[in-house]
């Protein structure tokens, strides 16, 4: 058996159900030193009115545990989430795994569950989403119903199985016609019918214990039947041997899940309800004949009947319709089962056995051939498969490894030296050659000034060079030079940028240590970009009455400067002058990365201007 691995499973039914495999398998992991978490039933169809009940139960389930998990033995949780019923709508797909997950992987996390072993019974889509975050260790789906023949709405479960099934590392079947449908889409699949626990029916044959009270006040003889009372038993056939055989009692152990009132009746019909998995051998072993009375449906060729190896673990004689899976049963064991085609035959055979009871020897026999079917071998069997996967698909890892850096590094050496001619075209082109000129020179314009009333200069900020205090000396410089030619007899220093102190009253400060009359200077403080800065131009150019200006700024600004004169400074004569020697952008034998930078600020200006209105 597997030992010391951490096992998730996403159920098809509710931990307090009928005890099945799905229990049965859980309980016998944990108890052989594995941690097992138990996800009840998420849902494969809508529910009716009829699933009140089993909602109900859920929810009180939820609130016994912690967020829904609780503990049931030790290295046993059951998780129990809330979610919305709706298995097939993607909006509750998605509410319900922002619901579910968050809870489990908090969970998971606080007992540090690792590459869990995944086992799933229930193959819907959200089973699909939870499997692909978990990264199982492995995979195995185990396929016990045909879903898309239970119900009408559960045939739209056949898509997300099969990927389900496409998706395990191992296939385990319940009867051979769903091995058939497996192995179509997976070569790793196992018949594995559910089986008994021997232990738990053997001890019903030391014949020490009373019968259950509620036996008691049955008349004997007892033909008996153990399980749900659903739809897929023939009610017909149930009725029909009853009456005709109404010196015998029909016992029917398990919970009510569909419409009895057929057969609910009559006098010789007695319905239990549903028995603890360790008192159900106690009823088993007061019946004189066993029923598996079930109809024959698209449903029911897929089942293999789990009672047939209970019944026989305490050596009872069985009578059953013709199941696929009950005839191949027989076909490997001796015809031990009394396989019936008709009702008739069903109802006579029931009279038969009774009349004439099994040996000692059949008795016996029957044992042995549950005992070839016992829980124990079954997950021996299993385990052993889980754990060569589990290691193959360990050296699989170290081998993939291996393999794909060996790949990569012939990928990549291939590739570099293309990578790197292309990475050298590219710097030459970029950083060497005179393209990025090309494209700046739609920015740069140049007039030769005339004279004019006023200069206006205006800051660099960070937007020159990317480093604070280093744009405006330029501009100071060229600014005080056509001061000099008297080309102006005011200037005007615009600029809201401070660091330290305002850019504008350091440039005043510079222009009047070069020799610029101080009442010449005007210092702008209010504008933050260069539209307040020609806007505020042209009030000056309003209140003095000036009639014409000489801007300086930086040579691949002017541009975005004669698109907003051309608009806000219309009948004004407008002269363009650049930094004469930009340190930030002279064309040396290299590009620098703050020329590019800046050239491509720019263009974004422009474009965000023409976006705003201002140009």
């Amino acid at each position: 058996m597997l030992k010391n691995e951490d096992i998730i499973c996403i159920s098809s039914i509710d931990w307090d159900f009928i005890w099945q495999g799905h229990q049965e398998i859980m309980t016998r992991l944990a108890r052989g030193g594995n941690r097992v978490l138990f996800i009840e039933n998420t849902g494969a169809r809508i529910p009716g009115l009829k699933d009140f009940g089993r909602i109900k139960n859920r929810f009180l389930n939820w609130k016994k545990g912690v967020y829904g998990v609780r503990k049931i033995e030790k290295n046993l949780y059951v998780y129990s989430p809330l979610v919305l019923p709706f298995p097939y709508l993607r909006i509750a797909r998605f509410i319900n795994k922002k619901m579910l997950f968050p809870v489990l992987f908090r969970w998971l996390k606080t007992v540090g569950f690792k590459e869990p072993v995944v086992w799933a019974f229930l193959p819907t889509g959200l089973s699909l989403d939870l499997i692909e975050d978990l990264e199982a260790k492995v995979l195995i789906y185990y396929c016990i119903d045909s879903f898309q023949a239970s119900s009408r709405h559960a045939r739209k479960i056949v898509l997300t199985e099969r990927l389900m099934i496409e998706k395990a590392d191992l296939v385990f079947a319940t009867s051979r016609k769903l091995f058939n449908y497996c192995a179509q889409y997976n070569k790793n699949v196992h018949y594995f019918p559910f089986a008994v626990s021997m232990k738990n029916f053997s001890r019903a044959l030391d014949g020490r214990s009373d019968p259950p009270p509620d036996l008691l006040q049955v008349k004997k003889p007892i033909a008996g039947y153990v399980g749900g009372i659903h739809r897929w038993l023939d009610f017909d056939l149930i009725r029909h041997a009853a009456m005709r055989n109404s010196g015998v009692s029909f016992v029917f152990c398990g919970p009510i899940q569909t419409d009895v009132s057929g057969i609910k009746n009559l006098p010789n019909v007695y319905f239990l309800g549903q028995k603890k998995a360790d008192e159900l051998p106690g009823y088993v072993r007061e019946f004189d004949v066993t029923l598996i009375p079930y109809r024959i449906t698209e449903y029911t060729r897929n089942v293999y009947p789990t009672k047939l190896n209970e019944y026989l673990s305490l050596g009872k004689r069985v009578i059953s319709v013709n199941l696929p899976e009950v005839i191949e049963f027989n076909n490997e064991n001796s015809h031990i089962v009394e396989v019936t085609t008709t009702k008739e035959a069903f109802s006579d055979s029931i009279a038969s056995i009774i009349n004439q009871p099994p040996t000692e020897d059949k008795k016996a026999f029957a044992i042995e051939v549950a005992g070839k079917n016992s829980w124990t071998s079954r997950i021996e069997n299993m385990s052993a498969l889980i754990e060569r996967v589990a290691y193959e698909k360990t050296i699989e890892k170290e081998i993939s490894w291996k393999n794909n850096l060996s790949r990569l590094y012939k990928k990549t050496k291939k590739k570099f030296v293309p990578a790197i001619l292309v990475a050298v075209l590219l710097y030459a082109i970029i950083f060497r050659s005179p393209l990025l000129w090309f494209l700046a020179s739609p920015l740069y314009i140049s007039d030769s000034p005339g004279k004019a009333d006023v200069i206006m200069a205006l800051g660099g900020g960070v937007g020159e060079s990317g480093k604070v205090g280093q744009g405006y000396a330029e501009r100071v410089e060229t600014s005080v030079r056509l001061y000099n030619e008297d080309m102006a007899g005011k200037i005007i220093y615009s600029s809201g940028y401070r660091y330290i102190l305002k850019e504008a009253q350091v440039m005043k400060a510079l222009s009047v240590y070069m020799g610029v009359r101080e009442d010449d200077i005007t210092v702008d403080k209010g504008p933050i970009n260069t539209y307040e800065m020609v806007m505020h131009l042209k009030e000056f150019m309003m209140e003095n009455n000036w009639k014409s200006a000489i801007l300086v700024s930086s040579p691949y600004h002017m541009r975005r400067l004669k698109l907003l004169c051309a608009k806000h400074l219309e009948g004004m004569n407008i002269y363009l002058v650049p930094v004469e020697r930009s340190r930030f952008y002279s064309r040396g034998s290299r590009v620098k990365l703050r020329q590019i930078t800046g050239i491509a600020h720019e263009y974004l200006a422009i474009l965000h201007y023409t976006l705003k209105g201002y140009i």
